[in-house]
C-alpha cells in the first residue's frame, strides 16, 4: 500500500470516526429572555438581545463563551440545536406596561426548539420584573384570556411542551431573587407536571443580570443539580 493510500484511509477514518462522536453528542435547546441570549444565538431575524459585545457599561459579559448556556455545553459534551430567547419576553402573554407580548412570549415561541435531548425552560423573571397578573392555578381548559396570567400561561406552556417534545427531558430554571409569589407558582406548577425545577441560588449580577461569575455559577448549579438525578 502507497503511503498516499495509508494517509487517504486514515484521513477517512478521522472523519468517521468525528462525525460518530458529533452524532452521538446530545443536543440542548432553550427557551429563554435576555438572559439566555447572545448577538446571533437568539430568535431570528430580531434584534431582542440584552448580551452582545457593545453592553460593557451594563455587565462584563461580551463574549458568547462567557454565558451560562454555552460554558454548561462545552463543559457537559452537549451540542446546541436551538436558543429561542427573546429579551424582556414573559412567559405570558402580558408584558412590561401591561402590553400584549402574544407576539414574543415563551407560548408564542415554545413550538420552535427544534428536536433535542434535553430542553432548558429558563424564564418568570420578565413575568415578575413586569407586575404580570398572576392568575389562578389552572391545569386544563385554557382560555385566551387566561393566558394573558402568569400560572394559567405557565401550565398550559408546560402541558404543550410535555406533549409537543416527547422523549425529551424538560427542567425549569428558575431565577434567583424573584418574588416569592412567583417562586411558589413556578415550584407548584412544575410539580403539577412532574417537571424538575432547577431553583437558582445567589448568582452574581450587574443590572439584575448574571456577570461572568453569574454566568458560572448557573452553569455550575445545572450541573451540579444534574450530577444528582
Amino acid at each position: 500500500m502507497t503511503t498516499h493510500k495509508l494517509r487517504l484511509i486514515l484521513t477517512l477514518c478521522l472523519f468517521i470516526s468525528f462525525f460518530g462522536y458529533a452524532q452521538s453528542l446530545k443536543s440542548v435547546s432553550i427557551l429563554g429572555d435576555s438572559y439566555s441570549t447572545f448577538d446571533r444565538y437568539m430568535v431570528p431575524d430580531t434584534n431582542f438581545v440584552w448580551y452582545d459585545t457593545n453592553i460593557t457599561q451594563k455587565t462584563d459579559v461580551t463574549s458568547v463563551k462567557q454565558t451560562w448556556w454555552y460554558k454548561f455545553i462545552k463543559d457537559n459534551n452537549y451540542k446546541l440545536e436551538v436558543n429561542n430567547s427573546f429579551s424582556g419576553s414573559t412567559i405570558c402573554n402580558t408584558g412590561y406596561q401591561k402590553q400584549d407580548y402574544s407576539t414574543r412570549s415563551f407560548i408564542r415561541r415554545m413550538d420552535n426548539l427544534g428536536s433535542p435531548d434535553v430542553i432548558f425552560i429558563f424564564g418568570a423573571t420578565n413575568d415578575a420584573w413586569a407586575n404580570a397578573p398572576i392568575g389562578q392555578f389552572k391545569y386544563n381548559d385554557w382560555t385566551k384570556e387566561e393566558l394573558y396570567d402568569f400560572r394559567p400561561a405557565m401550565a398550559y406552556m408546560l402541558d404543550y411542551m410535555l406533549g409537543r417534545y416527547p422523549n425529551v427531558k424538560i427542567y425549569f430554571v428558575l431565577n434567583s431573587d424573584l418574588k416569592e409569589t412567583i417562586n411558589e407558582s413556578v415550584k407548584t406548577i412544575c410539580k403539577h407536571y412532574n417537571v424538575d425545577c432547577i431553583e437558582l441560588k445567589d448568582i452574581d449580577k450587574k443590572e439584575g443580570h448574571p456577570s461572568i461569575k453569574g454566568m458560572e455559577q448557573i452553569s455550575n448549579q445545572i450541573s451540579d443539580f444534574l450530577s444528582k438525578k
